[in-house]
């Protein structure tokens, strides 16, 4: 692996205070598709991210803190979304589009496919203490999926709490309490490890991407569209917003050690960081404007990864001063900006401005996927009613579409 070494600007060493010399070193990742999902076991070394792209999916694996990202063999072709490993390297779990969901029980030699019962996308997956109860959840706007297992996976049991769709689900220390984020500001509580959810109050609409209780079922961070950051101090009776100082979608947030530390990244290479439990969230310089979808910093608050959009995946050694980011071209990142949809809404079809050669999926309103599109015909053929799109390699907002006639 041939090693790219380049200096930083003066420019940039304003924004880096106290930093003699720094730079930005490029390493191979070894793939172009989106990487959804970072996951460090025990330590910061050995790490596996997943991801995708058209008809493929993604998974790596670095055991030598990412220096190299060695790709694995899936055994399926359906992008993957989380990514979980809850004690060791060894015995991990993936999940991804169409219900999918992958166990590995020797550090990803093999990833076999279990049986969700599902056909909903799962975003999220997380085992609270150990390698044989944990929680996916998913599904579409008006559409939910919770499932758990018991197990290891080897049956996986529907629960129900909602008809909204589901992004992230985290369980605190404590392993009977847990808490799930989805759309239309959705928040969902369980103390009874899944028994029952209880809908909460989140005092926000906008889709929620992720939630992370770090030491205990009190005080816990939810973060999502339009800067959202939500912080509850008493187990989500109530959720204060706090101040991101930013516009952008935030996917992704972890708290590694305590409430006080804390990351959250998102579209356009967007990473903020508080040190005051989110009193402040100040914005950082990560050296990309690919879109980020998630952060993980595995042992303490200095050593982190995130990766995202084209393959994208930073490391940090100094909490997020400085970011190494390992690509697999040197050239200059590429902006993605959310598309829009002109007209909607439409009678024959709709196009996507500017992404005429890309394929969009649509879902009906119950989440159920009706057709693939090229970007400059979206729709021919279908019934009235509302749909939604999605970017096929993405994993990003669907946009609603209506047809009238």
């Amino acid at each position: 692996m041939r090693l790219f070494k380049f200096i930083v600007v003066p420019a940039v060493l304003f924004l880096l205070p106290g930093i003699g010399q720094t730079g930005w070193v490029t390493q191979t990742s070894g793939t172009t598709n989106y990487l959804n999902s970072v996951h460090f076991p025990s330590d910061a070394s050995t790490g596996y991210a997943v991801g995708g792209g058209t008809g493929a999916s993604t998974i790596l694996k670095t055991t030598d803190g990412g220096a190299n990202w060695v790709p694995q063999i899936s055994g399926t072709t359906n992008m993957l979304l989380s990514v979980h490993f809850p004690l060791d390297a060894s015995t991990g779990y993936a999940v991804g589009i169409e219900g999918t969901i992958l166990k590995t029980t020797n550090g990803g030699a093999n990833w076999t496919t279990q049986t969700s019962g599902t056909t909903n996308w799962l975003f999220s997956i997380h085992f609270p203490s150990d390698a044989s109860t944990g929680y996916a959840v998913g599904g579409f706007t008006s559409s939910s999926t919770i499932l758990k297992t018991t197990n290891g996976g080897a049956d996986w049991v529907f629960q129900s709490g909602t008809t909204r769709g589901l992004w992230s689900v985290h369980f605190s220390l404590n392993v009977s309490t847990g808490y799930a984020v989805g759309y239309w500001g959705t928040i969902l509580k369980t103390t009874d490890g899944g028994a029952n959810w209880v809908n909460q109050t989140s005092g926000t609409s906008v889709e929620l991407s992720s939630v992370h209780f770090p030491l205990d079922a009190s005080t816990g961070y939810a973060v999502g569209q339009a800067g959202t950051i939500l912080k509850t101090t008493d187990g989500g009776a109530n959720w204060a917003s706090q101040t991101s100082g930013t516009t952008s979608w935030l996917y992704s947030a972890h708290f590694p050690l305590n409430a006080s530390i804390g990351y959250a990244v998102g579209t356009g290479g967007t990473t903020l960081k508080t040190t005051n439990g989110g009193t402040n969230w100040v914005s950082q310089s990560s050296g990309t404007t690919n879109g980020l979808s998630s952060v993980h910093f595995p042992v303490d608050a200095s050593t982190g990864y995130a990766v995202g959009d084209r393959g994208t995946i930073l490391k940090t050694t100094d909490g997020g001063g400085t970011f190494v980011e390992e690509r697999p071209t040197i050239s200059s990142p590429v902006s993605r900006p959310p598309f829009s949809v002109h007209p909607n809404p439409f009678t024959s079809f709709t196009s996507v401005p500017s992404h005429s050669s890309e394929r969009f999926a649509l879902y009906d309103i119950s989440g159920r996927r009706v057709g693939v599109y090229k970007g400059d015909r979206i729709g021919e053929g279908l019934v009235p009613g509302v749909y939604f799109i999605r970017e096929l390699e993405a994993k990003a907002k669907p946009v609603r579409i209506v047809k009238i006639r």
